[in-house]
């Protein structure tokens, strides 16, 4: 729960779900439209029909005149028709806009996503941040729900208020006869004065229990969130096919098994959930619903005292005690709503914790040349960096040029810093100290759409989606399909494609097509270099993309990529050193530094140095001592 020091005003409240409106109105204009209005319409309509009857049960209590009776059933009939017609249909759009708007905010935290520096995408606190809302909006439909769901029964208060308003005015205001004896103290001014104040704090009152019934339920907000994390990561265990395996050889359902016992325990018979129900929580209901109740003895008391004393007739009972009643119960909408919102706001502040997260990245002016003969030279100047919240270096001092058409090779023991370098050659990360150029200019001051443009890269850890094959390699579902077919084959994957029906529409993996195709690692990792031969950017880098294939097949396709490259520049990452032999240079990394560079044989011939230790490592598995 909210502690004291950081208690939510009312002002804060309005201001955050406002904000949120505002952020998410244009993504689905007519959500809150059509919220606002089937709630207006929906509070609005029962006092149609009590207005209408009380003009029926009025004259049929009267003078019982047909020319009167008949025309006022009609309109009856007919208005009542036309507001339940008009009801279902702002029904049907209200649901509608909701699952419109569900969709909406799911964009509008994608969109965030995307439009976040990369730092901050692989920041394990940002994704943190992501997965509170989402659990948030499982266990309590807490956030962006409660905004659309509160706007409508914002409206519908306010509507339902002003209708009673205008149909109880006249229970003040039509005086007891002065023959009616004591009853005429119902007149005074001072005795409905004190009426309305009762009636209206009753009103207020209840509500206001029901928001404090409410605010248990948030208390439990972070053990209903920690209890939907292991529901969520134990419960559908059994269901992922890459566990089936481990889950089989090793028994795992049974530590699946304790972790659900736990999850389930909060909402269980025993769980804080039912104590709060039994303690505060129930307390506060049962406060609210005996409120409300002393509110509804009041109105009938006071209604049928006015009426005994000859203010009005039988059918103005039926008129003022459901506008009345119908009152009440738009205070209690109103005040409920207001206090759900005011609830709300705590989570509402998380979400704008997550939106909020601001773009540090300096995104640059310049083009980059658009040159023909595809000349670049980039420059690492004395470029040190540490990854945010941590202490050690990931890259020391590292100096390098090399320029469009070298084919390079980058190599070192795990941990070494080759994909950091990577990654801040490709402008994912800037350095903390030095500088990286590109034709001599620093790289932060180009834009950085066109300078990520440069670069094709096909990282250790690559996706590819549930897509088609075609799809998956261009990156889009219209594409030049000569051209992906030709980077499909000089990939290595043309026999694998040859013996596909459908070709480039093949969908990959079955989530999406139950004659979906599932293709082995290897496999995979032909597609991803298709891919990023189809971009055709002027640097292409592989970091070790070929992991998942044997030292042969890994070995010619390196061999082929490098007539592919053209005149590209290349970079390699891999572990296996055999690979890196026809590379124009090799370079070094260790503990983050550059501690060798050179050609293959060049670095070999030095027997004291890092390469040379890494290749006689390796050369032992590929030769086998004659056996006696």
């Amino acid at each position: 729960m909210t502690s004291k020091s950081n208690k939510i005003t009312l002002r804060e409240t309005f201001a955050i779900h406002y904000r949120a409106y505002r952020d998410l109105r244009p993504y689905c204009p007519d959500a809150f439209a059509a919220a606002g209005l089937h709630g207006a319409v929906s509070a609005l309509s029962p006092y149609a029909t009590v207005y209408l009857s009380a003009r029926l049960i009025n004259e049929l209590a009267g003078a019982r005149r047909p020319e009167v009776l008949w025309p006022l059933v009609a309109i009856t009939l007919a208005v009542t028709a036309g507001l339940t017609l008009l009801t279902g249909a702002l029904l049907h759009w209200k649901n509608a806009a909701s699952d419109r708007y569900n969709q909406a905010k799911e964009k509008l935290f994608t969109d965030k996503m995307l439009s976040l520096d990369y730092a901050d995408v692989d920041n394990a606190k940002t994704h943190d941040l992501l997965s509170q809302i989402r659990q948030n909006q499982l266990w309590g439909s807490w956030g962006c729900n409660i905004l659309l769901e509160g706007f409508g029964e914002i409206a519908k208060g306010i509507a339902g208020i002003l209708g009673a308003i205008a149909l109880t005015v006249s229970l003040f205001t039509l005086p007891v006869p002065a023959s009616a004896g004591w009853v005429t103290v119902l007149n005074h001014p001072l005795f409905i004065a004190l009426l309305v104040a009762v009636l209206m704090l009753v009103a207020v009152l209840a509500p206001i229990c029901t928001g404090k019934s409410k605010q248990s339920w948030v208390s439990l907000a972070e053990e209903a969130k920690f209890s939907n994390r292991i529901f969520h990561g134990f419960g559908y265990l059994s269901n992922e096919k890459e566990n089936s395996l481990d889950i089989r050889m090793f028994r795992q359902e049974k530590i699946a098994s304790h972790y659900l016992v736990r999850a389930l325990d909060i909402f269980g018979v025993s769980g804080k959930a039912a104590k709060l129900c039994r303690g505060p929580m129930g307390w506060w209901v049962a406060l609210g619903s005996s409120i409300s109740a002393m509110l509804t003895g009041l109105v009938y008391l006071f209604v049928c005292l006015k009426a005994w004393g000859g203010a009005f007739g039988v059918g103005s009972v039926t008129q003022y005690v459901g506008a009345v009643t119908a009152l009440s119960t738009s205070i209690f909408t109103l005040v409920d709503a207001v206090g759900m919102l005011q609830s709300n706001a705590s989570f509402m502040r998380t979400i704008y914790q997550f939106l909020d997260i601001p773009n540090q990245m300096y995104q640059g002016s310049l083009t980059t040349e658009k040159r023909s003969d595809r000349q670049y030279q980039v420059e690492f100047r004395d470029v040190s960096f540490k990854y945010p919240g941590s202490s050690v270096w990931a890259l020391r001092h590292v100096n390098m040029k090399f320029k469009v058409g070298e084919r390079m090779a980058v190599v070192g023991e795990n941990g070494s810093g080759k994909t950091t370098f990577i990654k801040l050659l490709c402008r994912l990360y800037d350095p903390q100290e030095g500088e990286i150029l590109l034709n001599g200019i620093n790289i932060r001051k180009y834009s950085y759409r066109d300078y990520m443009n440069l670069f094709s890269v096909v990282f250790q850890d690559f996706q590819l989606l549930s897509q088609p094959l075609g799809a998956n390699v261009a990156g889009s579902q219209s594409y030049d399909r000569s051209k992906v077919q030709q980077a499909l084959v000089d990939a290595g994957f043309g026999d694998r494609l040859a013996k596909m029906s459908q070709g480039l529409d093949t969908m990959l993996y079955k989530e999406f097509a139950a004659d979906g195709v599932d293709v082995s690692g290897g496999e995979a990792q032909k597609i991803a270099i298709a891919r990023a031969l189809y971009k055709n950017a002027p640097f292409i880098i592989l970091d070790e993309p070929t992991a998942a294939l044997d030292p042969i097949a890994e070995a010619e396709i390196y061999a082929k990529f490098n007539d592919i490259a053209g005149d590209k520049t290349a970079v390699y990452i891999s572990h296996r050193l055999s690979s890196c032999k026809f590379c124009d240079e090799i370079t070094v990394f260790d503990h983050g530094q550059v501690i060798q560079q050179g050609t293959h044989d060049a670095l070999l011939a030095d027997e004291g140095g890092k390469y040379y230790a890494l290749w006689m490592a390796q050369a032992q598995y590929y030769t086998t001592p004659a056996q006696g």
